[in-house]
């Protein structure tokens, strides 16, 4: 049902977000490796005032077995605004939310009660592989004229190409395939958007035969994993421009593009250089006419004895940082950057893009460190950090330790197990030893992807400055 007036977590600037009450729930989508039992969507007390606070306080299971949650989003958000195709009377209340491995898509209402989300509609592969031509969603964004969906696989069995599905606002149904030329571009995984410049990004990650399964090692040595930006007209839905970074840069993953809708960069983060086992963040920018790109963060491999890894990387003796993520402040201040197999979560001052600057960093988890939480100094942790999300104001960042499961079980072949952080980010940016669900807390599920009531750093694009 359409509102009188604009849904009031809708934000015409980054500004206008960044002074906006603080969140008091968030969602977890957790799934179940093993598909055993249903994944779900977990809701997380945030408000430091409640006597539930840092507790799962809600659970809602989907009605099949082995989705595997990844990315999802809100159906709408502050680009409802944007005066080129605005919808200001939709309202962020259902969450899209995909599973990456059934091909399924979920709509999760979250209005009548936000602690007991309720599912009233599920696409089922048949829609996307038909209506799209896609298989294995990934990616959920809020665009002003619909739901932006990427999907790593082709249909009816094929691997590609993979691409971005649109759908309807309000019905959910599949429009249809959204690039009309997508030129050299046949991988996929994250896309975003310089949305005042009618500009798309996207990035690549691999087809589903090339992930599924977990890394292939002589596809990763061969250098097959994506590693190269593409960008769009957005309005026109063509292909303009592709930059390969090289192709010892493996994995090509998160797009984190500036919130400011002036500006014209943004980071990427790669997962791992195959000469030398570094992760590392490059920024994109616009040059003239056409965009370039620049390595602006690595962070290097660390040594360790063999005996201590897991096989798929024992014989490098080093464990490499693994990029997986990475998240940018609404003011554009901040860039975090999550490193996987390190088990370490690093800040940098990006107020200048082209060179940032560490500000922090925190460790937890990791293949060899298995470093604790400060609430729980003698329970060694496995995984690392993994997803990131920013709040609105930038001073809360939540983190989740489950990449993919059969990454999981490559990188931590005894368990991922299963937790949740928050960080506090000011002058100091330290662990909030109230908030740390772990272990049951997730019913044997494990965490990952993780949005904030009323929209986060990396929900919502904003269409003035």
């Amino acid at each position: 049902m359409a509102l009188w007036k604009p849904d009031p977590t809708f934000y015409p600037s980054p500004r206008d977000a960044a002074s906006a009450p603080p969140e008091k729930l968030a969602y977890v989508a957790a799934f179940d490796r093993a598909a055993e039992k249903p994944d779900a969507m977990a809701v997380l007390d945030t408000d430091p005032e409640s006597d539930s606070y840092g507790e799962v306080v809600g659970w809602t299971d989907l009605p099949h077995l082995g989705d595997e949650l990844h990315h999802f989003g809100w159906n709408a958000c502050s680009s409802a605004l944007c005066p080129g195709a605005p919808h200001p009377h939709v309202e962020r209340r259902y969450l899209i939310v995909p599973g990456l491995r059934s091909s399924r898509i979920y709509v999760i209402d979250t209005k009548a009660d936000p602690r007991a989300p309720q599912i009233v509609k599920v696409l089922e592969p048949e829609e996307l592989a038909e209506r799209a031509g896609y298989s294995r969603p990934h990616t959920v964004h809020c665009g002003p004229e619909g739901l932006y969906v990427s999907a790593l696989g082709g249909a009816s069995g094929q691997e590609g190409p993979g691409g971005i599905a649109l759908l309807d606002h309000t019905s959910f149904e599949v429009l249809g395939r959204w690039e009309v030329d997508r030129g050299p571009q046949y991988l996929a995984y994250d896309f975003w958007w310089h949305i005042a410049h009618d500009v798309l990004v996207t990035s690549e990650w691999g087809t589903p035969s090339m992930v599924e399964d977990g890394v292939v090692g002589e596809l990763l040595l061969g250098r097959q994993y994506g590693h190269s930006l593409h960008f769009f007209d957005l309005r026109k839905r063509r292909h303009i421009q592709s930059i390969d970074l090289g192709d010892r840069y493996q994995m090509a993953l998160e797009l984190r593009p500036a919130h400011d809708p002036t500006a014209q960069y943004g980071f990427v983060g790669v997962v791992v250089d195959v000469e030398d086992l570094s992760a590392s963040v490059w920024l994109w920018y616009r040059e003239g006419g056409e965009f370039a790109v620049k390595k602006v963060i690595t962070i290097p491999a660390e040594p360790a004895d063999p005996a201590s890894l897991p096989p798929v990387i024992a014989p490098f003796g080093a464990v490499p940082p693994l990029v997986t993520d990475i998240a940018l402040s609404v003011d554009d201040a901040y860039l975090y950057v999550s490193a996987w197999g390190t088990g370490e979560l690093k800040r940098y001052d990006v107020s200048d893009p082209f060179n940032p600057v560490e500000a922090g960093s925190v460790r937890i988890g990791g293949i060899v460190g298995r470093t604790p939480h400060p609430a729980e100094p003698d329970l060694p942790l496995a995984g690392g950090p993994q997803m990131i999300e920013v709040s609105r104001d930038g001073e809360r960042v939540y983190v989740t330790n489950s990449l993919y499961g059969s990454w999981d079980d490559q990188f931590y072949p005894d368990g991922v197990g299963a937790w949740a952080a928050k960080l506090d980010s000011g002058e100091e940016f330290t662990f909030d030893e109230r908030f740390f669900p772990h272990g049951e807390d997730f019913r044997g599920l494990r965490p990952h992807q993780v949005r904030l009531q009323g929209g986060d750093a990396s929900s919502d694009s904003y269409c003035f400055p």
